[in-house]
């Protein structure tokens, strides 16, 4: 399942993992304001006009609070889309470094990097293989980082839970949801922050460890931000 007929070459990878840290920061603190809404919405109780959603196509005007909650929930899918872009980005940097410092290629082919996240089934452990092979590939050797399991662990929970990262309902699905059991959703969302907080240790210690590899065959990191 591997590519690439050409051996890449080291690429500075410190900037990146900064913007991915940064996406990782965003997201976190996007779905920690979901929580706060959705715990002020079941501490307001449910209108006496009923949810939002009344059936038959038939929709109640919004309270102020739950209108507050669709921007929230609209600014935390940009966050997270922000996140998966730089994510991705500091990721393709990786593997690229990874294949130059091994002289192997990559255990999956360039588009599992991106297929890999909404093929069912194989998103339940492609993505988490790539990053324990960039981590092979640039740190031979040495075992891979307990943060990568708890990474992992945490957002095959938040994305498994049908309410979390691959949510495709309305959000005023997840209004009357918050109404009736918040404690779930919260739960859900402590999952999501949980996995932007091991990614963004992920993200340093994997880079850390290609880093001081690319460092020892000679290749300096020259960019503005020399350091995480």
């Amino acid at each position: 399942m591997n590519d690439d007929s050409t051996k890449p070459a080291l690429r500075p990878v410190r900037g990146a993992a900064r913007c991915a840290i940064a996406g990782l920061a965003l997201a976190g603190a996007a779905w920690v304001a979901r929580a706060v809404w959705q715990v002020r919405l079941a501490t307001a109780g449910l209108p006496s006009s009923g949810p939002p959603d009344q059936g038959d196509g038939r929709h109640r005007p919004l309270t102020g609070l739950e209108d507050a909650y669709h921007v929230v929930s609209d600014l935390g899918d940009a966050a997270t889309l922000l996140c998966a872009v730089t994510f991705l980005v500091w990721l393709l940097r990786m593997r690229g470094n990874a294949r130059a410092l091994s002289g192997q290629a990559p255990s999956y082919a360039r588009p599992w990097v991106y297929a890999g996240w909404i093929v069912p089934v194989m998103n339940l452990w492609v993505p988490r293989r790539i990053v324990a092979d960039v981590h092979s590939k640039s740190a031979p050797g040495e075992p891979l980082p307990r943060a990568v399991n708890w990474w992992w662990g945490l957002w095959l929970a938040a994305m498994l839970s049908g309410v979390g990262l691959m949510y495709t309902g309305s959000t005023d699905d997840l209004i009357q949801r918050a109404y009736t059991d918040v404690r779930f959703l919260v739960m859900v969302d402590a999952a999501v922050v949980g996995a932007a907080v091991a990614g963004i240790v992920v993200v340093r210690a994997l880079t850390a460890v290609q880093q001081e590899r690319m460092d020892a065959a000679g290749q300096h990191d020259k960019s503005p931000a020399a350091r995480l």
